[in-house]
């Protein structure tokens, strides 16, 4: 069963969550390449996630892992690299390495599977013929420390995306992240990101009032409590990675107001939408 959600600032109030794609439609599609975060506004996504990592030569690249091993089978770490070197690599086969034998598979566009920069993703929502959020994710500890928000921050600025109304959100696991992103950018959505269920009456005394909080399902699923006192406490809940039925069902249940899936046509074709 639907019911109302109360709105963020700025944003509508809505019957349903937000649907946002995480890492782009990446069940089907390699995570954090353009190809993916396409596929996503293609099926429909209200809202795009991303995770950013700072290269050595001062760039924002929408990447999870601190190396390249599982995404691109290369030794190498994403900090200690030029933005050129990281754009001589593949970062999609992984996702179907037997994709060149299957004489029926769709040509791929080499490009879609190149690193992908968090400029030339703001420039794809900026672009777009529809409203897209942003939800971007900030991933420490990182040997750059505060730069990282820095740098984001300033990437925003240059949208106008660094103030009240912006489309951008941006989260992370970590408390002092999340300040820092306040302290530069005091108008901006922030996510306090929630790993473990025990860690949020530590959270609790030190987290904004309007601050959005965001657990994993898997925590709602086996803290139930969790949950319960963050609806008591009538805070925003967004949470992550929800693909099935019975997971979206629960966050129904909790009044979310954003489900951040893999599979976000399939969110949209449960909700209806």
């Amino acid at each position: 069963m639907r019911r109302t959600l109360r709105a963020g600032r700025d944003r509508p109030v809505v019957d349903r969550p937000q649907v946002v794609a995480h890492r782009g439609s990446s069940h089907e599609t390699a995570e954090h390449t353009l190809g993916a975060y396409v596929k996503a506004l293609d099926e429909g996504a209200e809202a795009l996630e991303c995770d950013v990592r700072l290269t050595a030569d001062g760039h924002l690249v929408c990447m999870h892992d601190r190396n390249l091993r599982r995404t691109t089978a290369t030794p190498g770490i994403v900090s200690t690299m030029n933005l050129a070197e990281l754009d001589e690599l593949d970062f999609a086969s992984w996702k179907n390495p037997w994709a060149e034998l299957d004489d029926d598979a769709p040509a791929r566009d080499p490009d879609a599977g190149k690193v992908l920069t968090l400029r030339k993703l703001l420039e794809t929502v900026a672009d777009y013929d529809r409203h897209v959020e942003l939800a971007v994710e900030t991933k420490h500890p990182t040997r750059y420390g505060g730069l990282v928000e820095r740098r984001l921050v300033e990437v925003l600025g240059d949208f106008g995306w660094d103030r009240a109304g912006s489309p951008a959100r941006v989260m992370s696991f970590s408390l002092s992240a999340v300040n820092r992103v306040r302290r530069l950018a005091p108008e901006l959505d922030v996510v306090m990101l929630v790993e473990k269920a025990h860690h949020w009456p530590v959270l609790r005394p030190v987290v904004g009032d309007d601050w959005i909080i965001g657990p994993g399902i898997k925590e709602l699923r086996e803290h139930p409590g969790l949950g319960r006192h963050l609806v008591k406490e009538g805070r925003e809940i967004h949470v992550w990675t929800v693909n099935t039925a019975e997971d979206l069902d629960l966050c129904l249940d909790l009044g979310v107001t954003a489900v951040i899936s893999d599979r976000p046509g399939y969110m949209l074709e449960l909700l209806g939408s």
